[in-house]
């Protein structure tokens, strides 16, 4: 069933020809889905930890992401990647990275990250329905951890509202966002756990806030962000990875481009520290409502 137990009972269900262990090898696991996918299959592989995809890199980066363009498009590639990411259940330097950005960068890749149970099955869904390879980043922090940013264990997903999942087929869109809150004041952009995190922020700041989960990061939902911020002038983006080249910076370009003429104050970030991942001070690394909080009343302020 995987760490997390996420595919429990699958290969019980489906058979072990098609539900099957690997050698522990990421780069092996990334260059069979590699095969599979090109040979007509839609393999959906699981990297144990984010932190562990990167000797996949080369297949994932040169090979995967490429074969359709560099084919002309003789061969697709529908492969998609599942492994969990983000901090939150102190795992230390290699069980708490958040690697969106690394994947970002990378042209014939889609990257989602998804922050809800019902969220997660339709973008995976959408991913494996896709013909280009997805990256699905699922916050292990709401796995089995606290997600409101508060460091005491929280009611696990089967016990929350937003963990009912319809048990027939649906898709999330990739490249659009999620209205998580609507409000008039600021735009707060977020993703993974950290919408939790910034739910949380929002109700403590007391200031009225369109709340965004983006769901997807490549593509990104530019005009729902552009509608919000013309709305509300200013833009609040949180996100666990490190703040220096992290998504938000991209994010924070293109909204200067699009909504200069909006923007009443600068927009502001609030990231991981750009540090190795601590495991004893995971807490203080990881943005907080405090922290969020802050943020928002800052960017009222200027």
């Amino acid at each position: 069933g995987g760490v997390f137990g996420t595919s429990e009972g699958l290969q019980n269900k489906f058979g072990s020809h098609r539900v099957f262990d690997t050698p522990l090898s990421e780069g092996g696991i990334a260059a069979i889905a590699f095969g599979m996918g090109i040979n007509g299959l839609r393999p959906v592989a699981e990297i144990q930890f984010a932190d562990y995809i990167f000797p996949a890199y080369d297949q994932i980066v040169n090979e995967i992401a490429k074969v359709r363009h560099r084919s002309g498009g003789e061969f697709w590639c529908p492969v998609t990647f599942r492994t969990p990411a983000g901090g939150g259940i102190r795992g230390g330097h290699h069980h708490s990275q958040s690697p969106e950005s690394q994947f970002t960068h990378t042209p014939g890749l889609k990257v989602v990250y998804a922050s809800t149970p019902y969220n997660a099955k339709g973008l995976l869904i959408a991913a494996i329905e896709c013909n280009d390879p997805v990256i699905v980043l699922e916050p292990k922090r709401c796995y089995r951890g606290p997600f409101y940013g508060d460091p005491h264990n929280v009611p696990t997903w089967k016990d929350h509202p937003e963990a009912q999942v319809p048990e027939s087929h649906y898709t999330v869109e990739i490249g659009k966002a999620r209205l998580a809150l609507e409000g008039n004041e600021c735009t707060v952009i977020a993703w993974g756990a950290m919408v939790h995190v910034a739910q949380a922020a929002i109700r403590e700041s007391g200031i009225s806030c369109d709340l965004i989960d983006l769901q997807s990061l490549v593509p990104w939902d530019k005009e729902a962000i552009e509608a919000s911020i013309e709305k509300t002038g200013r833009c609040v983006i949180v996100h666990e990875a490190p703040k220096t080249s992290g998504f938000g910076a991209e994010m924070a370009a293109s909204i200067q481009e699009r909504c200069f003429w909006s923007l009443e104050a600068p927009v502001n970030r609030v990231t991981g520290w750009d540090t190795p991942f601590p495991h004893t001070t995971e807490w203080d690394y990881m943005p907080s409502p405090a922290r969020i909080a802050e943020a928002i009343h800052k960017t009222m302020e200027e």
